[in-house]
């Protein structure tokens, strides 16, 4: 059973892959979802995460208010290594569960981890292969103006944050150009993944 990565950066369309992925068969674990599970109320991720930031970031309801997390984390390069060094090794082993419990049932479909920090949190062990979603930087802008309202010095300053594509490219064996229309990335995604099914 296949195991692939995606990933690409903000406004990429990698979300709209995964859908792609999905649509077509692939059980997607999505990162970001795992990401919230680590840190629930009654978890190891929890107590850490809580212990390292004060209870000033637990909501009325027990849970742990991202808003209030991410504005401390975001104002902070050390806090947010200091989040990133609990919260990454639990996704890790989460994923790493999933993944394993996948390949032992009798679902033959592939595997698709989407994660936008795939590479920074060093999670490339989990994966066969490792497929970038990349699009020109007018189009990434444009999507980001579009879909979350962000003014453009804001989705620069995320973008200079992250890892360059050319950067990403170094470790994909497939690279998925998403600056034209929905039908081109279908078709390209539905090649890649004739590619890798039987």
């Amino acid at each position: 059973m296949h195991t692939i990565g995606l990933t690409g950066g903000i406004g990429s369309g990698k979300s709209t892959v995964a859908k792609l992925l999905a649509d077509l068969g692939a059980h997607v674990i999505h990162a970001d979802l795992v990401g919230h599970q680590v840190y629930r109320p009654g978890t190891e991720g929890w107590e850490c995460v809580v212990q390292a930031f004060g209870r000033d970031i637990v909501a009325t309801d027990g849970t742990i208010d991202r808003r209030r997390l991410g504005a401390l984390v975001f104002a902070d390069s050390k806090a947010l290594k200091r989040l990133n060094a609990i919260v990454h090794p639990l996704i890790y082993r989460a994923i790493e569960r999933e993944i394993a419990e996948r390949r032992n049932s009798n679902r033959p479909q592939a595997i698709v981890v989407e994660a936008a920090i795939l590479i920074e949190a060093n999670w490339l062990p989990l994966i066969d292969e490792l497929w970038l979603v990349v699009a020109d930087r007018d189009a990434v802008i444009a999507r980001v103006v579009n879909e979350r309202g962000l003014a453009r010095g804001q989705i620069e300053a995320r973008i200079a944050a992250q890892l360059s594509d050319d950067e990403r490219r170094k470790f994909a064996q497939l690279v998925i150009e998403n600056s034209g229309s929905l039908r081109e990335l279908e078709e390209q995604v539905r090649a890649a993944w004739a590619r890798v099914t039987p």
